[in-house]
């Protein structure tokens, strides 16, 4: 009875630690979230009172008032070009089958490069010349060929992705411990064995890290299609409100799309958590 008095107190001691550890970190969220919110109140205040009551002002730079007023009319009356909804689920339909295309091919390609030498010094030049390249500028090469349906806009978002995913899985295959690898083969497993079982763990703290750029990119390129040729999307809307000079409709359709894009990037801080359980605690969140 006197022995396991020691080891309740260790117990108690360890249960107040984790508690007093989870309350700082319940009030460090709700800093930050208060903290977040002051931010853009000053923020938004701020404009407001810049701008006033001068129209010229508001035409030119747009007023958050205004901002507000149009985002209400578009979801209460729809848009010149059809409903709100419709505008937006065109934005999200290129960018995410766009997002998903590209980011298969730029894991696939940068793991393939990566584990076979040949063909990275093969392609090696092609590469750099493509990647030199101003790719939104091929938004009008891709509308110029392939119209303005939707296939040029998920085309302009693939090419978009790509790049930031294949040399963020290539570096990663590259960074991996070669250690292991002998280890692997010493072992006897075959190459594909060694590629998925090793190099593939190791290179994916790499390839996840770049989805969530990637995205932002896959909405840039649907935008930019959109906004070089087409029917509806957000960037036809912005299209429609830049050339009735009207800067609050321009803000209105990038307010929707940066809530677009914390969603995207909730779900994806969300897979990476799920994916990557293994990491240590202080490296599932970036510090900033």
């Amino acid at each position: 009875m006197t022995a396991a008095a020691p080891v309740t107190a260790v117990g108690t001691q360890e249960a107040d630690i984790a508690s007093a550890a989870r309350l700082r970190l319940r009030h460090r969220r709700v800093t930050v979230f208060f903290s977040q919110i002051g931010l853009l109140i000053v923020l938004l205040g701020g404009w407001q009172l810049v701008v006033g009551a001068d129209q010229l002002k508001i035409v030119l730079y747009g007023e958050p008032s205004g901002i507000f007023d149009q985002l209400v009319t578009w979801f209460r009356d729809g848009t010149a070009i059809g409903p709100l909804w419709q505008q937006i689920a065109a934005t999200l339909e290129e960018a995410l089958i766009g997002f998903v295309i590209g980011t298969a091919l730029g894991i696939f390609s940068g793991i393939t490069l990566g584990r076979i030498r040949f063909l990275a010094e093969v392609f090696s030049p092609y590469i750099k010349v493509l990647n030199s390249i101003p790719r939104i500028v091929l938004g009008s090469v891709f509308v110029l060929a392939l119209g303005l349906g939707i296939e040029s806009k998920i085309l302009l978002v693939i090419v978009l992705v790509f790049f930031g995913v294949f040399f963020n899985a290539f570096q990663g295959v590259r960074e991996v411990d070669r250690n292991f690898i002998a280890n692997a083969t010493i072992l006897g497993a075959s190459r594909w064995e060694v590629t998925w079982h090793v190099v593939l763990p190791s290179a994916f703290t790499w390839i996840v890290a770049s989805l969530h750029v990637s995205f932002g990119f896959a909405l840039i390129g649907a935008i930019v299609g959109e906004f070089l040729g087409g029917y509806q999307g957000l960037g036809e809307l912005i299209k429609n409100a830049q050339g009735t000079f009207n800067a609050n409709g321009v803000w209105a359709a990038m307010v929707i799309l940066g809530v677009v894009a914390l969603i995207a990037e909730f779900f994806i801080t969300r897979l990476e958590n799920r994916l990557l359980r293994w990491r240590p605690p202080q490296l599932s969140g970036p510090e900033l």
